[in-house]
């Protein structure tokens, strides 16, 4: 059971729900197939995607909203939805949000690194018969014109971070306070936001330290390079932080960040 990438889009990965950037929408579409939570699915960025399906089976679309069209014809958003051999999905520019996730029931499997045109996407066995009658609500998707809103917290005390700076009060107020902007130059790897540069001191002692025992960098740690410009922790981190890790973004708000495009605005609350 396959499918064949005809268009691979802007930019198409394969990947676990712990691996996406919006983890909810992608253990959406896996509970409307009736899929295991940790089942891969695929990560379709802005849109671009064309999809030609060589064998029948069920697909879910979630995330993002825009013009998705099966044959042709619209295909309902946050619901699973049988597909016959050759039928052609297509994915238009995302309207609100910017990751579209793709489930297909029995799970994907494709290579690791970005799908490109003729390439075959492989599906799983699917688990059991039918779909799921339990109801699983979607997330209304992100308003591009609307701020982000994610809650951080100070970083916690002990072991994982030994070597957090302290951070003012006046810092900190103006970490949680100051409007920031998502730049084009985020990535998997960290949203990257523009605004004025905060500036935190370390001990020279304290820099020492982490510059010899770097400290893990944990999902949603916001990271404060020599530029003062704050970074979000994504799903594509490097396992260690190189700059302080100055605060944490709560869990359950990073999935909106991982929906943010470039140019908006984001508030971090404290």
């Amino acid at each position: 059971m396959s499918a064949v990438v005809v268009v691979p889009g802007t930019l198409t990965l394969a990947l676990k729900p712990d691996q996406a950037l919006d983890r909810r929408s992608l253990h959406l579409a896996n509970a409307l197939l009736g899929n295991p939570e940790h089942e891969a699915g695929l990560e379709v960025l802005v849109g671009g995607l064309r999809l030609r399906f060589v064998t029948g089976s069920a697909v879910a679309v979630t995330g993002a909203e825009g013009v998705v069209t099966l044959n042709g014809s619209e295909f309902p958003l946050n619901k699973a939805v049988r597909v016959a051999p050759g039928a052609v999905l297509d994915f238009g520019p995302a309207l609100f949000g910017i990751r579209y996730y793709v489930g297909v029931q029995g799970g994907v499997s494709a290579p690791s690194q970005a799908l490109s045109a003729g390439e075959y996407v492989t599906f799983g066995k699917p688990h059991g018969q039918g779909f799921p009658e339990a109801n699983h609500p979607a997330r209304r998707a992100l308003d591009p014109e609307r701020p982000v809103v994610a809650r951080v917290s100070r970083v916690p005390e002990g072991p994982d971070y030994p070597q957090a700076p302290n951070i003012d009060a006046g810092t900190w107020l103006r970490l949680t306070t100051e409007p920031w902007t998502l730049s084009p130059k985020s990535d998997r790897v960290g949203a990257r936001l523009m605004g004025r540069p905060l500036e935190v001191v370390q001990t020279a002692p304290a820099a020492e330290t982490q510059a010899a025992h770097p400290q893990p960098l944990a999902l949603g740690a916001v990271v404060l390079p020599p530029s003062g410009l704050p970074v979000i922790a994504l799903a594509g981190r490097p396992a260690a932080a190189k700059s302080p890790v100055i605060a944490m973004v709560r869990d359950e708000d990073l999935d909106l960040v991982g929906q943010a495009r470039p140019g908006q605005m984001v508030h971090l609350l404290g």
